[in-house]
């Protein structure tokens, strides 16, 4: 495969000239930095002197730094202060007097510590747009308590129903509670950027907490509790009232068979040799295949069994009945599809190899969003930002020299 690199930005860009401060680490905010980025934003990132974003450490490394860090924080810029000591601070309130957004994920309170209030920071810029994530958000009962994506995924009521009926609640493989609090977070920025540009409002905090982010996209679990007293529980791979729809066994591996459509489902079953069930009135609707679902599924699996994953979905692709494999990094890696898209792109780091990364989402026609720059190192930028904002060349070496900028 030939490799795509994204190198030029449309002109202008769609979030050309906003200026955002990242002060979050991890996942949740500076996934949403992330997204910002890619659609041209200037995304400044302030680190701890010293380490940096832990991030920077998380999982494979390669050339000393995190091949996920690279993904994370690419197109942004990277200042290191030391925010326990008030010359950072004032640095801090400095870079966020001329900024549009700030994006932080601290423990509620850590912010007010540093003399960062909102309060404060809106009384040196009256425009900002400050997106907090926490755990738990800044108001309520469990407010300062710690919280991470796999415990707001827990109190969101995800995890209760990720595992076969019975079995230990199992997690989703990868941080999804953070990035879904992260793209709650970038719309809420949208909104409040468009607020104040359309309607002449002032800038606003947003607070995003982890566990709400989850339990918005819970569907009608909580609805069919207060109608029914219904408690939703674990199904494993099915989709629970929704029927068929489930994982099924062929001879090397697993199908995922979406034939929950009325007509869908009269074509799943002619192909599948079950006119029978195709023709039974009392199959005709949703409602009348829940009550059956597991005559339906075993039928299904039953065919699927006898054949390959490649024959089950060049059959079930010629009758129009969705249907997919369980795909491996190696099968996204290798599919024409995600090629043909430009969701797999080539990135070179800042270290000097090539990497290929996840590519853009969503995606805009006339303004796309691209990857302008990879990720930085620690402290990369911290001179050129500092001069930006009016730091002499003398007065950056003394703060260099004291430990406060790195």
């Amino acid at each position: 495969m030939t490799p795509k690199y994204y190198t030029a930005a449309p002109t202008p860009a769609a979030l050309a000239g906003v200026r955002v401060i990242e002060m979050g680490q991890l996942i949740a905010g500076p996934f949403c930095g992330k997204t910002l980025g890619e659609f041209g934003a200037d995304v400044v990132k302030i680190e701890a002197v010293g380490a940096g974003d832990p991030l920077r450490n998380w999982r494979l490394i390669k050339e000393g730094t995190s091949v996920w860090w690279q993904v994370q924080s690419r197109n942004k810029k990277s200042v290191a202060l030391d925010l326990r000591q008030a010359e950072a601070q004032d640095i801090a309130r400095r870079l966020i007097a001329e900024a549009d957004v700030l994006i932080e994920n601290f423990r509620p309170g850590t912010l007010e510590g540093w003399g960062l209030s909102p309060e404060a920071l809106h009384a040196l810029n009256p425009g900002l747009v400050i997106l907090r994530i926490s755990g738990y958000g800044q108001t309520g009962p469990y407010r300062d308590l710690p919280g991470f994506g796999v415990i707001g995924e827990a109190m969101g009521g995800l995890r209760h129903l990720t595992a076969e009926p019975g079995r230990v609640p199992v997690r989703v493989g990868v941080s999804i509670g953070d990035t879904l609090a992260a793209l709650h977070g970038a719309i809420g920025v949208m909104m409040a950027l468009y607020h104040r540009k359309v309607n002449g409002g002032a800038g606003q905090v947003i607070d995003v907490a982890l566990h709400e982010a989850v339990f918005n996209c819970m569907e009608s679990l909580i609805p069919e509790y207060s109608a029914f007293g219904a408690v939703r529980e674990a199904a494993g791979s099915a989709l629970p009232g929704i029927a068929p729809s489930n994982a099924y066994p062929c001879q090397d591996g697993w199908v995922l068979v979406a034939g929950n459509g009325d007509s869908i489902f009269k074509r799943l079953m002619a192909t599948i040799g079950r006119q029978d069930l195709a023709d039974d009135p009392q199959l005709a609707d949703n409602a009348g295949r829940v009550a059956r679902v597991a005559e339906i599924d075993a039928a299904i699996g039953r065919w699927t069994a006898e054949r390959t994953v490649a024959q089950v979905m060049e059959l079930l692709a010629a009758a129009r009945v969705p249907a997919g494999k369980v795909y491996t990094a190696k099968d996204i890696a290798e599919d024409p599809h995600y090629q043909a898209r430009d969701m797999l792109l080539t990135q070179r780091t800042r270290d000097g190899y090539e990497l290929q990364v996840p590519g853009i989402v969503p995606k805009l026609s006339a303004t796309p969003g691209t990857i302008r720059t990879s990720a930085p190192r620690l402290g990369d930028d911290t001179d050129a930002v500092l001069a930006e904002a009016g730091l002499t060349a003398e007065q950056i070496a003394l703060l260099r020299s004291k430990g406060v900028i790195q």
